[in-house]
């Protein structure tokens, strides 16, 4: 595997050689941009807007546009010269517990590997880190780009997971609910009874890229010819008028039940529990249409009665009146 950084840990008056190696990779499938009549792959070219010719890559730099438009041009030789004491250095800022660092600052996870003599320096820290039940938080540079980040320790292996500046994160009051909405007793109960049938202890294994995998049978059957593959009945994302929460989540907390006692993982039984619960929304939607239709016959049949004696009436005191003329 290739390293991505190479440079030391600065743990003290203790220097830590180090490589630096990306811990996660994407597994999507890479499409091709084609020319949908023929399959002809799409070709971009790097073109210069002042001379309109096409750039090399070799030639091609960084360039920062200011607000009226002029450009300044940064080469490798101008980033080199940075003061950047974490370009080559991991330097320790201070040692926090890892609960208390929301996972929203998180960005990319890599894993350290001792270069050199740096192996015995590198187990007193990773060892270290493991009793004290601490986590260190560094400054890094990676790429140009400087970062906080957490050091951790994972299966005997120390992970560099850099960090977010807190600039960088968003507030969240435009989606925070309006404070004027209460929530019933029994709802929340129920809620919090639903959260505990369906608590599990966390097994990454357990869980499966479904549309990954349906995506490659497509790319399979057509590239032999074969028939599409057929899709299983999936929700259509429609969401059910929640009429009865309380409802809903009894039917959710029994479905999931069911599923667990029938020896289902956590996944199927929260996918029954959401059936379940749609099911129970539609249910009481329909009670409560046929309920307002029912209530709405009667008053109907009794507006009806009223407009005949009305009627009837009148036609009595039109031949009262035209005796009475005769």
């Amino acid at each position: 595997m290739q390293a991505i950084w190479k440079g030391t840990i600065s743990f003290g008056m203790v220097t830590i050689p180090v490589k630096v190696y990306s811990a996660t990779q994407e597994r999507d499938i890479s499409f091709r941009q084609v020319h949908e009549a023929d399959g002809g792959r799409i070709r971009y070219k790097r073109v210069c807007e002042v001379d309109g010719e096409e750039v090399p890559y070799s030639d091609i730099g960084k360039g920062y546009e200011l607000p009226d438009g002029r450009m300044v041009v940064l080469t490798d030789d101008d980033f080199a010269s940075l003061p950047l004491p974490s370009a080559k250095s991991i330097e320790v800022l201070e040692f926090v517990p890892a609960e208390q660092i929301d996972p929203i600052y998180f960005a990319k996870a890599y894993y350290l590997a001792a270069d050199g003599v740096g192996s015995k320096p590198y187990v007193l820290l990773r060892d270290a880190l493991t009793k004290t039940g601490q986590c260190a938080l560094v400054k890094v540079a990676i790429r140009t780009r400087e970062s906080l980040a957490l050091l951790r320790e994972r299966e005997g292996a120390l992970v560099l997971q850099t960090m977010m500046w807190p600039n960088e994160v968003r507030e969240s009051d435009f989606a925070v609910p309006d404070s004027s909405i209460e929530i019933r007793k029994q709802e929340g109960a129920m809620a919090e009874s639903y959260i505990a049938t369906l608590t599990a202890e966390f097994d990454p294994e357990r869980y499966h890229n479904d549309y990954r995998e349906a995506l490659e049978q497509l790319v399979e059957a057509k590239s032999s010819g074969l028939p599409m593959p057929e899709s299983d009945d999936m929700d259509t994302g429609e969401t059910a008028e929640v009429v009865d929460l309380v409802a809903a989540l009894r039917a959710s907390v029994e479905a999931a039940k069911k599923r667990r006692e029938a020896g289902g993982t956590t996944a199927e039984a929260g996918s029954d529990a959401k059936a379940a619960a749609q099911a129970s929304a539609k249910t009481s939607a329909s009670a409560s249409k046929a309920a307002a239709s029912s209530a709405s016959r009667p008053a109907a049949k009794t507006a009806a009665k009223k407009t005949a004696a009305k009627k009837a009436t009148k036609s009595v005191a039109k031949k009262r009146v035209a005796k009475k003329s005769a």
